[in-house]
């Protein structure tokens, strides 16, 4: 736990601001949806416009305006804030507490499954999607938390507080429904026991008796049902208001495109961004080794049922289900990520035996994680952006609104000197717009941050304002040109 700790808060302090993050931030400050002046201004207002502080009430109704999410860790969030300031860092070490609490309560699922509760949570910790989660200002974290408690408590025969653990988690992130019902529907502990890692004999999770499966019984959680019912009542509250507010936010569904997200992302929640660090020559060889290594690992917990390998897939194939009800491919690292402990799990039990195993998945964990920290490759373009940025002597920085209009200006002025003027173009500009918007300025940095469908449709406009007759680029850096004003003709 004391190696978990400093992990996860070295996660949070080094990694750049994230899109995601800053509808954290605005929300709990009471501003979810801030319009930028027309004319430039600079990054401080940003950072001014998080400091406030918004009440539960104006949290929810907010929500249900502009957003696709349940309100439960938001208002985590903004108790936190209360008492532990506004900062990113600040609402990030919420995240890392409830990344240790995860931590825990894998300790306490491994010894009811026979497995070793430290090695589980030692490879836990190093599963890229569990330490990225638990380092970020968003829900994730607080969803995998109170799913893992709400099963180890349904272990111990505490269905009610179980049923009232997963509909807590419902209402932090709609995702964790299906590792809910996974838990819910689970044939519970058969009377076969398997040796735990101190020898005393402990309920098998593993689902089978001498004839196999023998199929799911009725769920005996009638009493979890219960607790369930009123989390899910407010959940759908919010959702029915939601559901048509972010139309177009992923791809329309296909099959085979869908089940390859679900490899990579999945690989990369166990192995992080290895293929990134290498040389293009070198990456479809890192990618196959990789891939060899995960296979082998499938391999040896192949004989694995039951609840674990229930909850490990629930979420994947949630997301397959959902996409093809909604004709979109909602399948993102993240969101994968709720399968993350589940697989640990089983991953243990598969290696432990197996030092020369157990040796790799530590050392490919070891060298994830370090990236996760350190790498810029794993990172969103705000930290570099502003940071090449800052070097140049520019009057102000031209850079997209983005879709919400919040998640690339303020992770770009999170990471920007407060003095740093922004000028923000939405989808939609025209060049000539742009230009007679920046007509005053001499020496302008342009920052192309694609990285929604609004900033992709603005980011050729705005290279076109400055490639006309009139300005020339005399420097680029990460994801920055610095253009300057010249007499035509020059």
């Amino acid at each position: 736990m004391l190696l978990a700790a400093v992990v996860l808060t070295a996660v949070a302090w080094n990694r750049g601001a994230e899109y995601d993050e800053q509808y954290t931030l605005f929300l709990t400050a009471g501003t979810a949806r801030p319009v930028w002046p027309d004319t430039a201004f600079p990054a401080g207002l940003v950072l001014q416009t998080q400091t406030g502080h918004a009440g539960f009430a104006a949290i929810a109704s907010d929500l249900r305006r502009t957003d696709v999410h349940p309100p439960l860790y938001f208002w985590a969030a903004a108790a936190w804030r209360w008492a532990f300031g506004g900062g990113l860092f600040a609402v990030r070490m919420l995240s890392v507490c409830f990344g240790l609490g995860s931590l825990a309560a894998v300790g306490v699922i491994a010894r009811r499954s026979g497995i070793v509760p430290w090695l589980a949570m030692l490879l836990t910790l190093g599963c890229y999607g569990f330490a990225y989660t638990a380092g970020i200002a968003r829900g994730f974290a607080l969803a995998e938390m109170l799913l893992l408690w709400g099963i180890a408590c349904s272990l111990a025969g505490r269905r009610g507080l179980a049923g009232a653990l997963f509909g807590a988690a419902v209402l932090a992130n709609y995702l964790a429904v299906f590792v809910a019902l996974a838990a819910l529907c689970w044939r519970g502990p058969t009377k076969s026991v398997i040796p735990g890692h101190d020898g005393v004999g402990r309920p098998s999770l593993l689902g089978l008796t001498h004839k196999g499966w023998g199929g799911l019984r009725p769920p005996q959680a009638s009493l979890a049902c219960i607790t369930l019912s009123p989390f899910l009542i407010v959940a759908f509250w919010f959702f029915i208001a939601q559901k048509g507010s972010r139309t177009g936010q992923f791809p329309p569904f296909a099959l085979f495109p869908a089940l390859g997200r679900i490899a990579r992302y999945g690989a990369a929640n166990l192995t992080g961004g290895l293929p990134l660090y290498v040389s293009d020559t070198a990456r479809p060889l890192v990618t196959a080794i990789l891939a060899i290594g995960l296979c082998l690992l499938g391999f040896r917990a192949r004989r694995s049922r039951g609840l674990l390998l229930t909850t490990a897939i629930a979420t994947p194939l949630g997301l397959l289900a959902l996409g093809a009800m909604f004709d979109n491919t909602p399948i993102e690292l993240r969101y994968l990520s709720f399968s993350i402990p589940f697989a640990a799990l089983l991953v243990t039990g598969a290696v432990h035996r197996r030092s020369w195993m157990l040796a790799t998945v530590l050392t490919v964990q070891t060298l994830s994680i370090a990236g996760l920290i350190a790498r810029p490759e794993t990172m969103q373009p705000a930290k570099a952006t502003a940071t090449a940025a800052a070097t140049a002597d520019a009057e102000i920085v031209v850079l997209p609104r983005g879709n919400d209009g919040i998640g690339i200006v303020g992770a770009f002025a999170r990471e920007a000197p407060a003095s740093m003027k922004l000028l923000v173009i939405a989808a939609g500009e025209t060049p000539e717009a742009i230009r007679a918007r920046a007509a005053r300025y001499h020496r302008i940095v342009l920052a192309p941050i694609a990285v929604d469908t609004d900033s992709q449709a603005a980011v050729p406009a705005m290279q076109a304002a400055f490639s006309a007759p009139g300005w020339r680029p005399i420097a680029f850096g990460s994801n920055v040109i610095l253009y300057e004003r010249v007499a035509n003709g020059e």
